[in-house]
C-alpha cells in the first residue's frame, strides 16, 4: 500500500522523437510527487520551511530504475511507497505505473537545510517527521 499517489498525463512535449517519455521528465515528476505530498500533508514546501526555520528541503541523491517505457497519451501514476528516516536525511522510495504496467522504481534522499552562520547544514529531522505524519 502506498503512502501517497500523484498522477501525470503524458503529452507530446514530454516525449522524445520516438514517442517515449524523455527520461529527465521522470525525475521532474518524481520531484513533483514529493512536493504534492508536502502540500497535502503540511501545506507545501514554503509553509513547511517557514515553520521549521529552514532554507529548504533539498535533494541529496536521486535514482531511477527504468522497467518499461511510457508513451504519449498514457497516465503515469507515481506512488511514494515508503519513507525511511535517518537523523539528518529521509529516503523516499517511489514506483510508477502506466496503464497497469510497471514503469519505474526510484528513490530520493533529502535533507532539511538550515543556516549555520554563513554556511548551510543538514538539520535534525524530528520536526519534519512530526509534520508529515
Amino acid at each position: 500500500m502506498s503512502l501517497f499517489q500523484h498522477s501525470v498525463d503524458i503529452s507530446f512535449g514530454d516525449c522524445d522523437p520516438a514517442g517515449l517519455v524523455f527520461y529527465p521528465n521522470y525525475f521532474r515528476w518524481m520531484d513533483a510527487t514529493f512536493h504534492a505530498f508536502l502540500h497535502i500533508r503540511a501545506g507545501g514546501h514554503a509553509s513547511l520551511c517557514k515553520s521549521l526555520g529552514a532554507r529548504g528541503i533539498g535533494l541529496m541523491e536521486s535514482r531511477l530504475m527504468f522497467r518499461s517505457p511510457a508513451n504519449e497519451g498514457e497516465r503515469l501514476l507515481y506512488e511514494i511507497d515508503n519513507i525511511s528516516w535517518e537523523p539528518r536525511s529521509l529516503t523516499l522510495t517511489y514506483s510508477a505505473s502506466a496503464e497497469g504496467r510497471h514503469v519505474l522504481e526510484g528513490m530520493e534522499r533529502r535533507g532539511v537545510f538550515v543556516m549555520d552562520g554563513a554556511r548551510m547544514k543538514a538539520a535534525d529531522l524530528c520536526s519534519l517527521k512530526d509534520s508529515l505524519q
